[in-house]
């Protein structure tokens, strides 16, 4: 009889074979070791959801790219004279001592299940073939597994998906388009007012809708979605590090690099109930540089106020940045 694995051996081939996704889709071979692995012991699947959050949380120092220094995430420090402020900026102090606000939930939906985070919840959902979904702030996607195809329907925010081998297509449903794979890490948001983003990190993922012309992306590529049929849709090449700050919001965070104060704003929002007004339109066009937590905006505009020297006033959910002397 076939000594039984230790959780311990378990963890260490989730690990394995987390690396082995990550490096890009599995050979036939590989792929039915994979599921005969992830059905073999009950405890596999929690396994790899653990691996899986781990492999997550690795890339943070990934969000701003090669260049990206640690060292001015300390207290802010006087600029040397002739340096610019707005050149030099990065975001320091308590903004960076992120806390993750992943829930992993570990009970795999039934089919036709409708799932749902709140403003500020970020929820990873396992799947019945091995496949993830992780759900960023507000949230919801619909559910359906059958014997022919492996079916997301993301309804509203945005979701990473992480699918797994299975001679059963995986596809996503969006605005009446559809994205199909049968192994890949993308990402889909769909925020009222903007185009459907779709952002392949690793693997190959198809684009089809009716009278519309199909359009693979690889990995590192983008696509914003067109409401115009007539529109040709051509994705955009990426750079990994971009592709990683696209991302950050899976481990709780927020990077930024070179958006304005007021765009960092609007992002915060969609994280917390707490609003950020800026007042004076100068102000509200400073480039911010950094990595924060997305649970946190009290901190960054603590950090804002710092360093632009502005003013902070909090009014219950509400926080007005101004500059000294501007009128609020």
């Amino acid at each position: 009889m076939a000594e039984r694995e230790t959780s311990r051996d378990i963890d260490q081939a989730a690990s394995e074979w987390m690396a082995r996704l990550d490096r890009g889709p599995l050979t036939p071979e590989q792929g039915e070791a994979f599921q005969a692995w992830l059905q073999g012991d009950p405890r596999s699947k929690g396994a790899l959801l653990r691996a899986q959050a781990l492999s997550m949380l690795s890339e943070s120092a990934q969000a701003l790219g090669p260049d990206f220094d640690p060292a001015p995430f300390e207290e802010p420090r006087q600029s040397p004279p002739g340096i610019s402020r707005r050149k030099t900026l990065i975001w320091a102090g308590g903004a960076v001592a992120v806390t993750t606000v992943v829930a992993l939930g570990l009970n795999i939906p039934p089919a036709g299940a409708m799932i749902s985070t709140g403003r500020g919840e970020i929820r990873l959902v396992p799947l019945k073939d091995g496949s993830t979904v992780l759900l960023n702030t507000a949230s919801s996607i619909r559910v359906k597994d059958d014997a022919e195809a492996r079916r997301v329907t993301l309804l509203e925010g945005e979701a990473y998906f992480s699918v797994a081998r299975d001679p059963r297509p995986f596809t996503v449903d969006v605005d009446g388009r559809r994205l199909r794979t049968t192994q890949a890490g993308f990402r889909v948001r769909k925020l009222g007012g903007s185009p459907v983003d779709v952002l392949v990190d690793r693997g190959h993922v198809d684009l089809a809708a009716p009278n519309r012309v199909d359009v693979a992306l690889g990995a590192n590529t983008r696509l914003l979605l067109s409401d115009d049929r007539s529109a040709a849709e051509r994705p955009q090449l990426i750079a990994p590090e971009i592709v990683t700050r696209e991302l950050s919001w899976r481990e709780g965070k927020l990077a930024f690099e070179g958006e304005t104060l007021k765009q960092a704003a609007d992002t915060f929002a969609r994280y917390s109930d707490i609003r950020i007004q800026i007042h004076d339109p100068e102000l509200a066009r400073e480039p911010v540089t950094g990595l924060f937590a997305a649970n946190d905006p009290v901190g960054f505009s603590r950090a804002v106020a710092r360093v632009f020297d502005a003013t902070l006033e909090q009014q219950g959910d509400k926080i007005v940045l101004a500059r000294n002397g501007a009128a609020h």
